[in-house]
């Protein structure tokens, strides 16, 4: 599982916050290696942090499998100050429809709609592109 943070409107929809959503990591590589503690300290106090690895609580975890490749503080991806640049390991990119999906909680109830809640994040960078036109 992936959690991210509502401290990034970017990522976050702006019709409902997303806190936690589901997605399965093909990969054990992308592992975040900081040069020192400093630095890993920075990134969170500076809020650099807007996707983590989760634990079924929704706490950032670093435990394999929930955390497939041991990044501190369960961190899966990193932003720039400004916002304009993500890097990330879950790749969403490969689960914005539902149908790519091999489970979702029992909570969710089907809507109808086709897309899932990943598809908010290239939305919002969409627009936020769009409203920062210079």
């Amino acid at each position: 599982m992936c959690t991210i943070s509502s401290e990034y409107m970017l990522l976050a929809s702006t019709t409902k916050t997303i806190d936690i959503l589901h997605r399965m990591c093909e990969l054990l590589t992308g592992q975040m290696v900081f040069k020192n503690q400093d630095m890993l300290a920075s990134m969170l106090t500076q809020c650099l942090v807007p996707v983590q690895y989760a634990d079924d609580a929704g706490l950032p975890t670093t435990q394999y499998p929930l955390n497939p490749n041991g990044s501190p503080a369960g961190i899966a991806g990193l932003c720039s100050a400004d916002g304009r640049h993500l890097a990330m390991m879950p790749h969403p990119e490969r689960c914005v429809m539902m149908w790519q999906w091999p489970w979702t909680p029992a909570s969710w109830q089907p809507t109808g709609s086709m897309v899932s809640p990943w598809l908010c994040m290239f939305k919002n960078a969409f627009d936020w592109c769009l409203s920062h036109n210079r």
